[in-house]
């Protein structure tokens, strides 16, 4: 097995049909990356995308995100035998903005959507159809019938579901890949809401359950149009053995398929994605690379080029390469304990806050320039501007004492913080920034502007203020 051209059928959404060349390297230093937002968050204060009148935006790294890209698709190139067809579907969930989007689509990655939203913000980026896959497991009648006609993949997540499926098949012809997603019950990690492989979990047909296995051989056997499984076992706080585990049980049940059937009608095994992230330092643990070769021992077959893949990684992605910069407003102390009070809190990173053991974010302290701020460790907290107790980026913390106009930089948020706005308070949604060196400096591009006053009473109902009180 070696590495080979990924077909990307219409990668720039343009109609021209190119061939992406897999990438050489399989990405790049942790260390040159940190230097790089050390630079960024300096140029953020000197050209004033963060100060007094601005205290809060949220930093992309673009050089970052192509790495990450290029070492996703290098990593299963590795592995797959010459020739298969490969889609890389960056889930939009983790990050629903539309130049991210373009940016990656650029870099040979397609999208999964699982919604409305998400479909219409992956066409906007120009995500051609037929690099894009609709999961959900409560996808509408409209929904189905959309992505039907314009050719894009889809995952049914359940009987009723395929039943809904079978009517618009009937009804129209379709160039959209079919296929039923399994839960393959290999178990749950250490954060209890992203395990999705558990006995219980909402998602999927349960494979263990009786009578599951044999209703899906038989429900592939009368559809002939039905030529894909999909499967998602892991997510934050999932083990890549179990992962692996996973993907096995589902590789093992097309097998069976495809042999009860006679031929081989599912060609494309839709793996899902959900590699944890390192959230404890700048590391990059696991790696694609570590991935791929684990699933090429434990599931040789699914490699040997019999079998189309899709992969639906999001978080690890984008997760490394965001970093929210917020300005210390005040330093104060309570019960002898120094509290940094930030604008960066619950609204960017609601799991950090209600969850903190499980979703821990780390802070890096900047002075008033944007410099690494030198000193001993102080243990303190950093406070978010939500009027609540809990309200905490980070509690008992060991970092140099953060006074006010220091900046705090809140890392590894590139993934579900800078599009997951929680609007508690009326707090504004901040503006996203890409970055990109430039000779000696650099240079940002607008992603997202800031949310605005006019913006927030509109979304809160300003056109209809006498609406109740009329009844």
């Amino acid at each position: 097995m070696g590495a080979h051209k990924e077909t990307t059928g219409d990668p720039m959404g343009d109609g021209v049909n190119r061939a992406v060349p897999a990438p050489a390297g399989s990405g790049e230093r942790d260390e040159d990356r940190v230097a790089r937002r050390d630079e960024a968050v300096r140029a953020a204060v000197e050209q004033g995308l963060v100060g007094p009148g601005a205290p809060l935006v949220c930093l992309l790294d673009v050089a970052g995100i192509r790495a990450s890209a290029a070492a996703l698709r290098a990593a299963f190139d590795a592995v797959t035998a010459p020739g298969t067809p490969v889609l890389h579907a960056f889930a939009v969930k983790a990050a629903p903005l539309v130049p991210v989007l373009r940016l990656l689509r650029e870099a040979g990655i397609g999208a999964e959507v699982a919604s409305a939203g998400e479909l219409a913000l992956a066409r906007a980026a120009g995500v051609a159809p037929a690099r894009t896959v609709l999961d959900s497991p409560a996808k509408t009648r409209a929904e189905l019938r959309e992505a039907l006609a314009l050719g894009i993949a889809v995952n049914a997540d359940n009987p009723q579901e395929l039943e809904r499926l079978d009517g618009l098949v009937r009804s129209a012809v379709t160039r959209s890949p079919v296929g039923i997603r399994v839960n393959p019950q290999v178990g749950g990690g250490s954060i209890e809401a992203l395990s999705t492989a558990t006995p219980t979990s909402k998602f999927g047909v349960a494979l263990r359950d009786e009578g599951a296995r044999a209703w899906l051989v038989q429900a592939y056997a009368d559809r002939p149009w039905l030529t894909r499984l999909h499967t998602h076992s892991g997510s934050q706080g999932v083990p890549l053995s179990l992962m692996a585990r996973g993907v096995a049980e589902t590789y093992t049940l097309a097998e069976e398929i495809n042999a009860r059937i006679g031929r081989r009608q599912i060609d494309t095994l839709d793996i899902g994605g959900g590699l944890p992230v390192n959230f404890g330092s700048d590391v990059t643990t696991p790696t694609y690379a570590q991935y791929a070769r684990l699933l090429a021992e434990v599931v040789p077959g699914l490699f040997d080029g019999r079998y189309g893949l899709v992969t639906e990684f999001g978080r690890s992605l984008l997760a490394k390469h965001g970093t929210v910069l917020t300005r210390v407003e005040y330093a104060k102390r309570a019960g002898g304990r120094p509290i940094a009070v930030t604008h960066a809190g619950v609204q960017i990173a609601a799991r950090t806050v209600y969850a903190p053991a499980s979703w821990p974010l780390r802070i890096a302290a900047y002075d008033a320039k944007g410099r690494p701020k030198p000193g001993p460790g102080v243990v303190q907290d950093v406070a978010g501007p939500a009027c609540f107790a809990g309200d905490l980026l980070a509690e008992g913390r060991s970092l140099p004492l953060l006074e006010a106009g220091d900046h705090a930089a809140v890392l590894d948020t590139g993934a579900y913080c800078f599009a997951h706005h929680y609007a508690y308070n009326s707090l504004a949604r901040p503006g996203v920034h890409g970055f990109a060196p430039d000779g000696g400096g650099v240079r940002f591009a607008v992603v997202r502007e800031p949310q605005t006053l006019p913006e927030i009473v509109a979304e809160s109902g300003g056109a209809h203020a006498s609406s109740l009180t009329a009844l």
